[in-house]
Order: C-alpha cells, then structure tokens, then sequence
C-alpha cells in the first residue's frame, strides 16, 4: 500500500510541477502558429515577407532575454527554492501572455502596438530562460533512483501537450470561424483561453513541496559564487549550448513553424498543417518517456549519438522529398520521422543535462546553457528557415540549418562523454573539468 501511495505522490508531483510548463510553451507555440496573423495585425508591411520577418524576429527577440533570465532567476532558484522560483516564473509568463492578448492592432494604436507585443515577448523570454531548466531540475532531484530520464523527459512531454492543444484550438478556430474573422480577431482567442488558465495554474503550482535534495543542501550559493561557478565551468556550459542546439532546433521547426511552412512554402491548407502539427505534438509525447526511460537502461550517450548521426543523414533528404511533391501524406511523414528524431534525442539530452551541471548551480548552468541554445539556434529557427528558403530558393533549406544543429550535438556528445566506459545509468557520472 505504501509503494501505491509513494507511486501516486510521485505522479502527482510530475502534473504539478509540468502544468505550468504546459502554459509557457503553450504562448510560445500560439505566437509561432498565428504567425501570419500577428504580422498582419502589429508588424503591417507592402511586403508579405518583410512583415513575416519582422513577427518571427520579434519571436526570436524572446529569446534573447532567455541567458538573462537564466543567470538572474537561476541564481534564484539555486539560492532561494525550486518552488518559489516556479511560481515566479508563471506569473512573468502570465503577464507577457496578457500583453499580447489584449493590445489593440497597428491600424488603432500605431507604433505602440509593437512595442507592446515586443515588451510581452520579452517578459516571456525572460521567464522561460529558467522555467526549463527549473523544472528539468526539480524532476530530475524528485525522481526514483535509476529513473531520472523517464521522470526528466516529462518535462518535454508537457511541452508537447500545450502544442496538442494549440492546435487543436487552431483547428477548432479554422472550421468554426471565416477566413476574415480569424485574421480579424479570431487568432486572439486561444491567448484569451490561455490567460483563463494562469489563475488554476498558480493554484496547482502553489501546492509543490520543495525537493528533499534542496532542503538537505547546508549550503546556498549567492550571486557572486554562482557566476564564478559558472564561469569556472564555462566549457561546461558551452558543451552543454551545442548540445542543446540539436533540440532546439529541430523541436521549433517541427511545430512552432511547420503551420507556416505548410501555408506559406507548401501551399497546403491551414487545416491540413495543423492536423500535421497535432499528430506531431502526439508522436513527440509518445516517444520522449520512451526514450527517456531507454536511456536509464542503456545510457545517454549512445542515444546521443545514434539520432544525431540520423539527423545528419536523412534531415535535408526527407525534406527534399516532401517539397519535390508536396502533399498531406508526405508532409505527415516526413513531419512524424522529424519527431522520432527529435524525441529520441531530447529524452536523453534534458536528463544528461542535469547530470553534467555541478550540483550546487544546477538550475542556472542548465538554464544557462539552454537559453543560449535557444537565443543563438532554436528562437530563431523560423525566421532562419524563412530567410534560407527566400535567398537560396530551395524549399527544403530548413533542413540544412536541422543538420548543422545535429552536428552541435553530435560534437557535444563527444566533448561530454569523452571516457571509453560509461555507466548504465548516467547520473554517476562526473565529466571531466574543462
């Protein structure tokens, strides 16, 4: 009866602690799919492709803030609490959400209208600079000896829930309303529904324990030693970055931007780019525990370095493939192997992470190394993909930009994992220093 109960506790504390991971992926992926929307709305232009640019770049502007709110809300979260430092960044996520929800258009306020949606994306990246990191953390320390990956790969999971969702409310949207309202007012509506949430949320967050392992730390770094353990570390972090890179950029391009790949590269229908895109977020939530839970029996690194070679070797081929012909058919394939890539990788990869960070500066060095992935790889994928496919003319560009990333990975794994044995379950490894 007690393993029941411990084993129920267990899970309980994996749906609180991944709710509010939900929301800030959730106005993340919002912003991706109404992306042609949002740039009619706030960024206007006589160009389609110059006021696209411009959405997609203030979508990547977000993730410039990421490294800042690493070092910042990691330092609090190292020193202060998992718990507390979650519930803060759910209430920053909250506020930017409602800036982008409730901002009237360009035609009404102007320039203000931008500024205001920039000033949203900011506080979200801000936020999500640690909320990755605070909830890979906070998994991996509550986790069940020899069961940090599959416990890890549900903070992906939850991710991968929030694009379900998205894209189920975009398909609802799409059938229920006309073309003209959606581009109207439509788009703004699933923001409406996601600043509904915030309050249960924050209720649900607010129950979390803090972590056994935090509490029994006698020890808790401020500022000042959390950047010169950082900085000691940099090669660290740096490998960490490049691993990261893989998942980053794979992961925005196979649902942030695949709506706008499929409606404005493919020309397929918007429907038919979302339906794509809930089958991934389905496929993604399948395969991360999986994999996950694989890597706690075999190991990171082989993981690490199978799907990296794979994505190396079929990412620009597959896509070829699908722009050679484009169809519903070839884009679901191509779209759902893109995800077996991605999630095989990523169940590994969130997990090795919090095992290569030194200890006492978990949060931020995870954090750290995850916001910069992002700023520099994945926050732009979409604005990259757009600009390669407009000034190389080869509709499957996007997939050269996946394989470089793959390299990254492929290099980091290396760098990380350099001893010839390595233990079955990786969480008693110790790299050496850089």
């Amino acid at each position: 009866m007690a393993n029941t109960n411990t084993k129920q506790s267990k899970i309980g504390t994996v749906l609180r602690v991944t709710s509010g991971n939900f929301m800030e992926m959730f106005d993340f992926f919002l912003f991706g799919f109404y992306a042609t929307h949002i740039a009619k709305t706030f960024f206007p232009a006589t160009d389609e492709f110059a006021s696209l640019m411009m959405t997609f770049m203030t979508f990547g502007a977000g993730f410039l803030m990421r490294p800042l709110g690493a070092i910042i809300l990691g330092t609090y979260v190292d020193r202060i609490g998992r718990r507390k430092g979650l519930i803060v960044t759910l209430a920053l996520m909250a506020l930017g959400t409602m800036l982008i929800a409730f901002v009237p258009g360009y035609a009404t306020i102007g320039y203000l209208a931008p500024i205001l949606v920039l000033t949203g994306r900011l506080l979200q990246g801000f936020s999500a600079g640690v909320e990755l990191g605070g909830v890979s953390v906070y998994l991996s320390e509550m986790a069940t000896p020899g069961h940090k990956g599959f416990y890890v790969s549900w903070q992906s999971a939850s991710q991968q829930v929030a694009i379900i969702v998205a894209a189920a409310l975009g398909y609802a949207l799409q059938v229920n309303l006309e073309p003209a309202q959606i581009a109207d007012w439509g788009w703004r509506v699933p923001f409406f529904i996601g600043c509904m949430i915030v309050p249960v949320l924050f209720v649900i967050r607010r129950s979390l324990q803090e972590t056994d392992e935090f509490l029994a730390r006698k020890h808790k770094p401020d500022l000042q030693e959390i950047l010169h353990s950082v900085a000691t570390n940099w090669g660290i972090v740096v490998a960490g970055m490049m691993l990261v890179a893989m998942t980053t950029v794979s992961f925005y391009l196979i649902t942030v931007y695949t709506p706008t790949f499929g409606k404005s590269v493919l020309k397929l229908s918007t429907v038919d780019a979302l339906v794509v895109t809930f089958c991934v977020g389905i496929s993604n939530f399948i395969w991360l525990p999986i994999m996950g839970a694989l890597s706690d029996r075999i190991g990171r690194r082989p993981l690490l370095i199978v799907f990296t070679v794979l994505t190396i070797l079929t990412a620009y081929p597959a896509l070829s493939w699908l722009v050679a012909a484009p169809s519903f058919d070839r884009m679901l394939m191509v779209e759902l192997w893109l995800s077996f890539l991605y999630a095989s990788y990523n169940g590994a990869m969130v997990v090795a992470l919090t095992e290569v960070m030194p200890v006492h500066v978990r949060t931020v060095g995870f954090s750290l190394a995850y916001s910069l992935a992002t700023a520099i790889f994945g926050g732009f994928t979409p604005a990259i993909a757009t600009g390669l496919i407009q000034y190389t003319g080869d509709k499957a560009a996007p997939g050269i930009w996946m394989t470089a990333a793959a390299i990254c990975g492929l290099i980091a794994t290396l760098i990380l994992y350099r001893k010839s044995a390595m233990p079955q379950d990786t969480a008693t490894y110790q790299p050496t220093s850089h």
